[in-house]
């Protein structure tokens, strides 16, 4: 292992701060706060514009209200098929990744109580509601920085104890700080690869106030998992470092290699609550609005980091011990206000729906330090912007087929501020249900999503991979009625 000639050094590796992936920040935030494709076929297929639907169990994650025109008992159950692809470019190279993920997405039950006049139907279960997986790779030679000259500006120790940085000291040795001599030129390459996903269980209610008027509200119980592995390596192909990285160690002359494996894992819970309204204007036109109550996260999160360099001296370095920490920490998400309005002519029912959410009330409420999470939440206000987001959907039922055919549009504007369009978010749906009994039915959906992002090895703009994603959901729903 090598230390640094300071005296004294009570620094635990443990506890250093490792820059490459700048953990605990906005993106944190982001992942928790933006709204995933709820995996309820019917509203899937219809562009998740059921706001002023949400006539099964499915209402309990969109309006609740909405399960006050349910008129008898339901049984779900279903699975999801997701095929995440990824078209990355870095320094000019293009490369395709893709990922896919078969889950149990939706299981619970609607009960009608029987009233003397109005409803009233409670609906218990079970919806994956958000899919973190992602992957992408990447690899180009960059000829003007180095992840290693980033953390080394920032004494970060990981530089120093894998042999590609030194100290600095005046005349009177004190310490002055890291430096390198690696400053560009190498090929940089990384895999990234992302699972996980957000499972919601929810008590909901409705009951009619007043003749066409209903009010609902569910309470949801929140859990899931995400887990992220990095690997980034830099090399030096073209020869540039052939001379040593530590004047005062033989050992590290002629640089070939840096390499970091960086992993990430969240358990995640905590709650939210949702209230709804939904108003029959006639028998053909309906209206809804819901509001959805900041989620309230309790973030468990494990964070470990391996790496080594290797020099043609022969000399390994390897990162000794790990640093591997764990700690734990709080995230409330936003409001979210949907409102949506519904056509409903026997044979074929229109939708469409807006929901407006604030992203700069996203915020870090506990667990790191008031320096982080004021860093944090200022960064939250600086970077992000209210949104409006909206869709229609459409379905028609073939009544001699017993068939229905549905379809939708959802456009989802990127949260952070002046992003052109091709970051914005866009998916097309389809779906259709069969009913080959009149209590029994198969409900079939697929949704099509794009959108361009982008991510930063390190620094702004220095190492930065451009990535088209395409998302492909297919999910299956049989529904019994009794």
């Amino acid at each position: 292992m090598k230390w640094k000639h300071i005296i004294n050094i009570t620094i635990i590796l443990g506890f250093l701060i490792y820059d490459l992936v700048n953990a605990q920040n906005f993106n944190d935030a982001l992942r928790l706060s933006e709204p995933g494709l709820t995996l309820s076929p019917r509203a899937l297929a219809l562009g998740g514009n059921y706001t002023a639907l949400s006539n099964d169990y499915g209402g309990a994650f969109y309006n609740p209200a909405g399960l006050g025109l349910v008129k008898k008992k339901s049984l779900f159950g279903g699975l999801s098929y997701n095929l995440i692809g990824n078209n990355s470019a870095f320094f000019g190279n293009q490369f395709e990744d893709d990922k896919s993920t078969t889950q149990l997405s939706q299981f619970g039950l609607t009960f009608p109580v029987a009233t003397i006049r109005g409803s009233l139907v409670f609906s218990l279960g079970y919806s994956k509601t958000k899919d973190f997986s992602n992957i992408y790779s990447f690899s180009g030679f960059n000829r003007n920085s180095s992840i290693i000259n980033n953390l080394t500006s920032k004494n970060d120790d990981i530089p120093y104890l894998l042999g590609v940085s030194y100290p600095l000291f005046n005349n009177d040795e004190k310490y002055l700080g890291d430096t390198t001599i690696i400053h560009g030129g190498l090929l940089q390459s990384g895999n990234i690869d992302e699972k996980g996903s957000l499972n919601t269980f929810s008590l909901a209610g409705s009951v009619e106030m007043a003749k066409d008027v209903f009010v609902g509200a569910s309470l949801d119980i929140l859990g899931g998992t995400y887990h992220r592995s990095r690997e980034y390596t830099e090399e030096d192909v073209k020869n540039n470092y052939s001379g040593l990285t530590d004047p005062g160690d033989s050992t590290t002359l002629d640089f070939q290699s840096f390499y970091i494996n960086d992993i990430l894992d969240w358990d995640l819970s905590g709650w939210n609550l949702k209230l709804g309204v939904l108003y029959k204007l006639n028998p053909i036109m309906r209206v809804g609005a819901a509001i959805k109550f900041p989620s309230h996260y309790t973030v468990k999160e494990r964070y470990f980091v391996d790496g080594e360099s290797k020099f043609g001296s022969g000399q390994i370095y390897y990162l000794d011990p790990v640093i591997d920490n764990r700690t734990e920490y709080k995230i409330q998400t936003p409001y979210e206000f949907s409102a949506g309005a519904a056509l409903d002519l026997k044979q074929m029912v229109v939708t469409a729906d807006v929901k407006f959410i604030d992203y700069t009330q996203m915020e870090f409420t506990d667990g790191l330090g008031i320096d982080v999470i004021s860093q944090n939440n200022k960064d939250i206000q600086e970077l992000f912007a209210p949104v409006v987001n909206y869709g229609f959907g459409f379905e028609y039922f073939l009544p001699v087929l017993n068939l229905g055919l549905r379809g939708g549009y959802k456009y989802m504007k990127s949260p952070f501020k002046n992003d052109p369009p091709e970051f914005d978010k866009k998916f097309f749906t389809l779906g259709l249900a069969i009913a080959p009994k009149s209590n029994f039915t198969i409900d079939l959906a697929y949704a099509h999503g794009w959108w361009r992002t982008f991510n930063d090895n390190y620094g702004v703009n220095e190492s930065r991979t451009v990535q088209d994603i395409s998302r492909n959901t297919f999910v299956a729903t049989f529904v019994l009625r009794y």
